[in-house]
């Protein structure tokens, strides 16, 4: 193996130093220099008889327990490394090396992991073991393995971290110093990597019979702190990130001493503004309680990092500042996971037009209760997806994430670049952020979201030269890989850049909106407030702040990501984008869904075009004077109508085969009875939404209607109406339902099918008599009634907007609405409650000119006592006139 080992270092020449020069990193321009890596290596000589023998046992337990029986290799161990490299095409797999082999490849060889290096490594770890004793050899190692930060050999490790002599370390000390070698860079920038690793060392010396487990029980309870000092840096958790990598494709000797020119993508103009951003909120984070943040912006057309900002201050001790949050923590990112999965909920059909039950649901997942809340404890009822991602309701999203499947989503992620979702279990939880995941693979996945469904990899580096100017890396854009298609990420930037539709949770103009551009964001909170994220993105630029305490403790309630994380981020945008050319999200594709339940509105409900006359759907065909619009809000979850894998398909002819199905009703069907529990008069009414189209043909099947009385233009004089009618059917009528200018009044279901009833809203003016006829196919026909009411001079009044209502104890204060009657006529009105001769006064109120919703708000304050309550309502006009007019029934349990 001539051929080999012709340039290989003369072992006798091991301690002779080359002429060793600054790594200098820089920003993008390639001009501003943001850190130095001195050249000047720390290294002091000592004598194997100054290192102490649990070192020199810790290195053995943890790299080599063979070293003193082995002739500077394990066969074994090599055959299964190169047998890894042929499967791994040309590198060898790790975690085969002695001790002689580690000395070899950190103080002699370069970092490249080849078939040809190993083979060096080999010949010269035997040459080595020929030429030196053992001590010898452990004398060179502990002189030549590289600690990190310069730093050569233990003594300069010892002095550097500690503060002392090799000799005078302690145990814990020790084997901290004897695991660093594997990783330095990577130990010294992650405290609680370091600590495992310390933890870890001493555990082998237990095992290996050098420390009882009392002594290194002992040394784990301490605490790990190691002196660095960092003079002369800029943008330092971005610069020691970049350093990291540079050690892990070069070494730690060639990135310490070799000289290299490292420019980096870091625009330092932006990367000083996310830095004044991160440090300019003192006082809000004060009122939250948080002391951390961190930040990340990123080109997401090429994936170029161009601000990384890893804490609130790097040299904040008390904040552990020099952990880089951005990298290395792992955080749960709450609601700032869910536009992943409703992204493939698009992808897989749905739309963010499809309704879904914000309602109480026990989800049972595996045998075990799961019942999610929203974060304000409220149900909704009927929501559409797109109010549910922009409100953050998290019922809907645990719903969306069970019709794309746990395990799709997880699949999205990493092909998205997360790689800390793979290993857990996280179930139906995972879409409200019950996985951890790391700030930069974060907002590196919404750059897939701004860049038209293409990933580019995160990117620190442009360019690396060696002394010589020889160029040793370059970046070149590269294609990218496609993870969606453009309509799928168009319609979710729609989604998330619609104000309007978060403005119920979020407010108009929140800090999620910017007041130049269009912008898409999501936050993210996390349970008892841990963790508090703001993601959002421009075509140019994507950004994520992360807020929250460095050890878990959690915010103040009510300061969330929208709040905490959301003011760092709105303040970066606002600058970072100053000047820039305002850029437009992509149009989305229109809704192309059939069916009704991808088709929702806004407010939850399905608005669909309707032939006045057969009920159906309207179409092309259908005459334009028999199209109206109808509101339709279906009595079941979107399991009735859909298959979860194949959402634009045909029906589920058995629904209830789903696992999920009965769960999914009975919240449902809870919600709506407890709803008409709390209002009797609930005018809600829930209507399938026709399934058929109309055609031609069904004309002949709608069903005749006559209003026989009243008749049109019936002047009536009190609040009375009485309505007769005439209707056939081929099919037969089902029901008839009566509204008064578009209020529903009654549903009849027997023939002759007359309305008698008492109108206690209806006002003195015109109004509109709306039947409608149905058969039991959904065939209709409506008839319409103008009239008008006219009582003459009649007194002032009111009435109660419900007639009974059942409660609880619990749900007091309660707020009673009335419908007034010549509201400009009151004076006064009085509440008061009635039981068993008991009275009390509810409410006295005297102003009637901002109505809510044209009802006046009386509150009752405090609980009453258990039983069956009458409400009354006295009314005293403008006239002095006193009299009681309405009456109300509460029973409180």
């Amino acid at each position: 193996a001539a051929w080999i080992s012709r340039d290989l270092p003369d072992p006798d020449r091991l301690t002779d130093r080359h002429v060793a020069q600054s790594t200098k990193i820089y920003d993008r321009t390639g001009t501003h220099l943001l850190y130095e890596i001195f050249a000047s290596e720390k290294r002091t000589i000592i004598e194997l008889e100054e290192v102490p023998q649990y070192l020199i046992d810790a290195v053995i337990a943890t790299e080599d327990t063979k070293f003193f029986e082995h002739k500077g290799i394990r066969p074994l161990s090599i055959a299964r490394s190169f047998v890894y490299g042929i499967i791994g095409r040309g590198r060898v797999g790790g975690g085969a090396s002695t001790l002689t082999q580690q000395l070899v490849k950190n103080a002699i060889l370069t970092n490249e992991r080849t078939i040809t290096r190993k083979i060096k490594e080999i010949i010269l770890s035997i040459r080595l073991e020929q030429k030196y004793t053992k001590n010898q050899i452990l004398k060179i190692y502990f002189n030549e393995i590289p600690y990190g930060s310069t730093n050569y050999g233990v003594e300069a490790a010892a002095q550097s971290y500690f503060g002392k002599h090799a000799r005078e370390l302690s145990l814990g000390e020790a084997a901290t110093l004897a695991g660093l070698p594997r990783a330095p860079s990577y130990y010294l920038n992650n405290p609680d990597a370091l600590k495992n690793r310390r933890d870890f060392v001493l555990k082998r010396m237990v095992e290996e019979g050098y420390v009882t487990s009392n002594d290194a029980e002992n040394e784990k309870q301490k605490p790990l702190t190691l002196k660095r000092q960092f003079t002369n840096i800029e943008a330092p958790h971005f610069v020691l990130y970049v350093k990291d990598l540079l050690i892990e494709q070069f070494g730690e000797q060639l990135v310490d001493t070799g000289g290299l020119r490292v420019v980096t993508t870091l625009d330092w103009e932006k990367q000083k503004i996310a830095e004044e951003a991160v440090s300019s909120t003192a006082k809000t984070f004060q009122e939250a309680g948080a002391n951390n943040a961190s930040l990340v912006a990123i080109d997401p057309k090429t994936g170029q990092i161009l601000a990384l900002v890893g804490s609130r201050d790097f040299f904040d001790e008390t904040i552990d500042g020099q952990f880089n949050v951005a990298t290395l923590g792992l955080r749960q990112p709450g609601s700032s996971f869910k536009p992943i999965v409703y992204a493939a909920g698009f992808e897989k059909g749905y739309t963010p037009e499809t309704i879904l039950f914000d309602v109480a649901t026990n989800f049972a997942v595996s045998g075990k209760d799961y019942k999610p809340v929203d974060y304000d404890g409220k149900e909704r009822g009927p929501v559409t997806v797109r109010t549910a991602l922009q409100g953050s309701l998290n019922i809907p999203a645990v719903k969306m994430l069970y019709l794309v499947g746990p395990e799709n989503a997880i699949a999205l992620a990493e092909r998205l670049g997360y790689t800390t979702l793979s290993q857990g279990d996280f179930g139906l939880s995972l879409v409200l952020g019950g996985g951890e995941v790391k700030l930069l693979e974060h907002v590196s996945a919404y750059g897939v979201f701004a860049n038209k469904g293409i990933r580019q990899a995160h990117t620190p580096i442009l360019s690396i030269e060696d002394s010589n100017g020889e160029v040793l890396s370059e970046w070149k854009k590269a294609v990218g890989e496609k993870i969606f298609d453009e309509e799928i990420v168009a319609t979710l930037s729609h989604v998330l850049s619609d104000d309007a539709a978060r403005a119920f949770v979020f407010g108009a103009g929140s800090n999620l909106t910017l007041p130049d551009r269009p912008v898409a964001a999501k936050t993210g909170t996390t349970n008892n407030y841990v963790d508090a994220w703001t993601i959002g993105y421009t075509p140019s630029l994507v950004a994520g702040v992360w807020a929250g305490n460095t050890n878990n403790t959690p915010l103040k309630a009510g300061f969330g990501g929208g709040r905490v994380a959301g003011m760092i981020w709105n303040t970066f945008m606002r600058r970072a984008l100053q000047g820039a050319p305002v850029e437009e999200f992509p149009i989305p594709p229109p809704n192309d869904a059939e069916k009704p339940v991808l088709r929702g509105s806004h407010a939850g409900n399905i608005v669909l075009p309707i032939n006045r006359m057969t009920g159906n759907i309207g179409t092309s065909s259908t005459p334009q004077e028999l199209i109206i619009e109808r509101t339709f809000i279906p009595p079941h979850d979107i399991l009735q109508y859909v298959k979860k894998d194949d959402p634009r398909g045909p029906v589920p002819e058995h629904p209830e085969e789903d696992p999920q199905y009965q769960l999914w009703e009975d919240g449902v069907q809870d919600w709506i009875r407890h709803m008409r529990e709390q209002n009797p008069n609930w005018e809600v009414r829930f209507d399938e939404p026709p399934k058929t189209f109309d055609t031609p043909e069904t004309s002949h099947l709608t069903p005749s209607l006559e209003v026989l009385s009243p008749t049109p233009g019936t002047i009536l004089t009190d609040r009375r109406l009485n309505v007769h009618i005439s209707t056939s059917a081929v099919r037969g009528i089902r029901q008839v339902s009566y509204k008064v200018d578009d209020k529903f009044v009654s549903t009849i279901e027997h023939a002759p099918f007359t309305l008698e009833s008492y109108i206690p809203w209806l006002t003195n003016g015109n109004h509109l008599l709306i039947v409608t006829a149905e058969d039991d196919v959904g065939n209709k026909r409506i008839a319409e009634v103008p009239f008008t009411l006219a009582t003459g001079d009649e007194s002032p009044a009111v009435f109660w907007a419900e007639r009974t209502v059942s409660l609880t104890q619990s749900e007091f204060p309660r707020v009673f609405f009335l419908n007034p009657i010549k509201k400009d006529g009151l004076k006064e009105v009085r509440i008061f409650a009635e039981k068993s001769n008991q009275i009390v006064e509810v409410a006295t109120l005297h102003d009637f000119s901002n109505l809510f919703n044209n009802q006046i708000l009386a509150k009752w304050e405090n609980p009453p006592s258990p039983g069956v309550w009458t409400l009354h309502a006295e009314v005293v006009g403008e006239d002095a006139t006193r009299r009681e007019t309405d009456t109300e029934v509460v029973e409180v349990r």
